[in-house]
C-alpha cells in the first residue's frame, strides 16, 4: 500500500500553502488554547519537507514554560507503531515469526485455549485477549493512580482462563496485545524493552523519544498534562506499563519519523522493514489494522492513522500515502480534541467540503406519523448501544446510560430533535418487518440505527437474579438486587451502585456493560459480562 503510493507523489507535487490556508491552520491549531493555558504542537510534512508547524500554549503552568520543539509529550497509543516496528526488526533478524504462538514464550498464558494465538494476531488485535485496563476498571482500580508495570499485566493475564472470542475470528482493540509484545521483545532480545527500543530510536535519528518503564526517570522537559474542571489541574504521573503507550516524544522527533516514512532520511534500519511497518499484515483476514496503524478512508481518500490518549495527553497522526503527506498533533490539554483538529487541518490543506457532503446529517424528508406512545421504549444498536425514550410531564426525553436525560421536540410527523441542540435529530421509521427503529443524525458523525426492543417477561422470576456473583479470573464480586419494573441495583467492586436495566430475560445493561444471563434455570447461576474491550467474563453465583 505505502510503497505503491510513493510512485504517485510526483503527480500530486509539492504543496505551497497560501497565506489564507496558513491563517486558517493557525486558527484551528489555537482554537482550544486560550491565554495562559496548556496547548499543542502540530505539524504537516509532505514529501519529506516540513511545510507547516505551530506551537501554542504552555508546557508548564507553574514556571510559565511555553511549548517548544524541546517539549516532550506522552503520545500514548501512537507508540504502538514503534512496538510493532521493534517486532519487525526481530523478525528480520530471524528471532521471531508472525506465526509464532505467544505461548511459546509465555506458556502460562491460556493453557485451556487450544487455538493458536499468534504474534500476528496480537499486532492487529485479533487475538481475543482482553484489555488489561478494562479488567482493572472492573476490579475497581483507577489505573493511572497506580504504578503497575508490565509484569503486573502478565500476572493479571496469567489468571485469565478465557478470551473475548476465538482467536482470529474478530477484531477488538486491546492494549494488552502490545504490552505482551513488549514483554516478548525483552525475552527474545535479552534486553529491556526500553533499552531495545532506545537503540532503535537512535538508529532512526529520534534522540528525544523513549518508552517509559520507570516514571521517576522520565527525561525532561515534559509538557505536563492538564485537565480543566473550572481551573487548570495537573496530576502526578506514576505509570510504568509500556509498549501499548507510555512513550514520550517531541514534535521534531515525530516529524523525523514521517521524513523516514516518506523516504527522505536513511537511518540504519532497513528500508524494507520501514515499508512493511506501513502496510496491512500479509495474509490477515482483517485489513483495518496493521502494525500499530489503522487503515480506512477519509472523505474518499485512503489513509493510515492512529489516535492516542492518556489522561489530558492526546495525539493524532494521519498519513495520506497517495499524496505523500502526514499530519501530526500532540497536546497536553484536556480541552483539545486532536482527532477532530487534525482532520480539520486536512480539510484546509486538501480544500475538502464539510462532513455533510459525505454522509447524511439530517433526514431527507418527513415520513408517516409515529405516536408518542409507540415511540416510548428501549432501542439498541447491534453492539448494544442503548437509547431509551420516555415521556414525562408531556415532554419526550432521550435517556442514555451514564449521561443526563435530553429533552426532545417533535419537528415533523416522525422526526424529533434535541431541544438545546437541534442538529441532533431522531427519525422514527419501520423496518422491512414492520418493527420500529430510530436513526440518529448529527453533523459530526454518520447516521446510525437503533432497533426498538420487545421482550416477553411472562413467567420470568425477576427475583431469581438477585444475588452475589464472582469472577474467578479477577476475584471481582457483583451484587445484584431486584428493585422494580425490570430494574436492578448493581454494586461493583468499588462499592459503587448502578442501575441495571433488564432489556430481555437474557440481557441487562449496567453503565457501559452488558450482562448476559445464561439460560440455566432459576435462580440464575451464571452471568457473562461484556464491555468495550472485554467480553465473556464469567461470573458464578456465590
Amino acid at each position: 500500500v505505502f510503497i505503491t503510493a510513493i510512485s504517485h507523489v510526483a503527480a500530486f507535487g509539492q504543496l505551497a500553502l497560501s497565506s489564507q490556508q496558513r491563517r486558517m491552520l493557525d486558527s484551528v491549531a489555537s482554537q482550544d488554547v486560550p491565554a495562559g493555558a496548556p496547548g499543542i504542537a502540530t505539524a504537516i510534512i509532505q514529501n519529506g519537507s516540513l511545510i507547516y508547524s505551530r506551537y501554542a500554549g504552555y508546557a508548564n503552568l507553574d514556571d510559565s514554560t511555553l511549548i517548544t520543539g524541546d517539549s516532550r509529550f506522552n503520545i500514548a497509543s501512537n507508540g504502538k507503531q514503534f512496538t510493532a516496528l521493534a517486532v519487525l526488526t526481530l523478525i528480520d533478524a530471524g528471532r521471531l515469526t508472525l506465526s509464532d504462538d505467544i505461548r511459546q514464550y509465555f506458556p502460562a498464558l491460556y493453557p485451556g485455549v487450544k487455538a493458536p494465538i499468534t504474534i500476528s494476531m496480537l499486532l492487529n488485535h485479533t487475538s481475543g485477549i482482553r484489555d488489561c485496563y478494562d479488567l482493572w476498571s472492573l476490579q475497581g482500580y483507577t489505573w493511572w493512580e497506580k504504578s503497575f508495570n508490565n509484569q503486573d499485566v502478565l500476572a493479571l493475564m496469567t489468571k485469565q482462563q478465557d478470551l473475548n472470542f476465538e482467536p482470529n475470528t474478530q477484531y477488538r482493540y486491546s492494549n494488552t496485545n502490545y504490552i505482551l509484545l513488549a514483554l516478548l521483545i525483552e525475552k527474545v532480545s535479552g534486553k529491556s524493552f526500553v533499552a531495545y527500543t532506545n537503540e532503535m530510536f537512535a538508529k532512526l535519528g529520534m534522540p528525544n523519544t523513549s518508552f517509559v518503564d520507570d516514571y521517576s526517570k522520565i527525561a525532561g522537559p515534559v509538557a505536563k498534562s492538564y485537565f480543566n474542571f473550572g481551573s487548570w489541574t495537573t496530576y502526578r504521573w506514576i505509570w510504568n506499563v509500556c509498549g501499548d503507550g507510555n512513550i514520550f516524544s517531541t514534535l521534531p522527533d515525530q516529524v523525523q519519523w514521517e521524513r523516514i516514512l516518506q523516504g527522505k532520511y536513511k537511518g540504519t534500519i532497513k528500508p524494507a522493514i520501514i515499508a512493511a511497518s506501513q502496510q496491512v499484515i500479509k495474509g490477515s483476514l482483517f485489513a483495518k489494522y496493521g502494525y500499530g496503524l489503522e487503515f480506512d478512508t477519509y472523505k474518499g481518500m485512503p489513509y493510515a492513522f492512529h489516535e492516542g490518549a492518556t489522561g489530558a495527553w492526546k495525539a493524532t497522526t494521519l498519513r495520506f500515502p497517495n499524496k505523500q503527506i502526514a499530519f501530526i498533533t500532540l497536546t497536553n490539554t484536556g480541552k483539545s480534541i486532536p482527532a477532530m483538529q487534525t482532520r480539520q487541518m486536512a480539510d484546509i490543506v486538501f480544500d475538502l467540503p464539510g462532513a455533510e457532503n459525505f454522509f447524511l446529517t439530517k433526514p431527507k424528508q418527513a415520513g408517516s406519523f409515529i405516536a408518542d406512545d409507540d415511540i416510548e421504549g428501549i432501542y439498541l444498536t447491534e453492539s448494544d448501544f442503548c437509547f431509551q425514550f420516555e415521556k414525562k410531564d408531556g415532554k419526550m426525553f432521550l435517556k442514555r446510560i451514564g449521561r443526563n436525560d435530553v429533552e426532545l421536540e417533535r419537528e415533523a410527523d416522525n422526526i424529533f430533535h434535541q431541544t438545546f441542540d437541534p442538529a441532533f435529530k431522531q427519525e422514527f421509521t419501520k423496518d422491512a418487518q414492520g418493527n420500529l427503529q430510530v436513526t440518529a443524525y448529527y453533523t459530526q458523525h454518520a447516521p446510525y440505527v437503533l432497533a426498538k426492543q420487545s421482550a416477553d417477561f411472562s413467567g420470568f422470576a425477576f427475583e431469581g437474579l438477585t444475588g452475589r456473583y464472582r469472577n474467578a479470573e479477577t476475584d471481582v464480586v457483583l451484587a445484584i438486587q431486584y428493585t422494580n419494573n425490570q430494574q436492578y441495583t448493581v454494586v461493583n467492586a468499588s462499592g459503587d451502585t448502578s442501575v441495571g436495566l433488564l432489556i430481555t430475560p437474557r440481557k441487562m445493561l449496567v453503565d457501559n456493560y452488558v450482562i448476559n444471563l445464561l439460560p440455566n434455570g432459576q435462580p440464575i447461576q451464571i452471568i457473562y459480562l461484556n464491555g468495550e474491550r472485554i467480553s465473556r467474563v464469567k461470573f458464578e453465583r456465590e
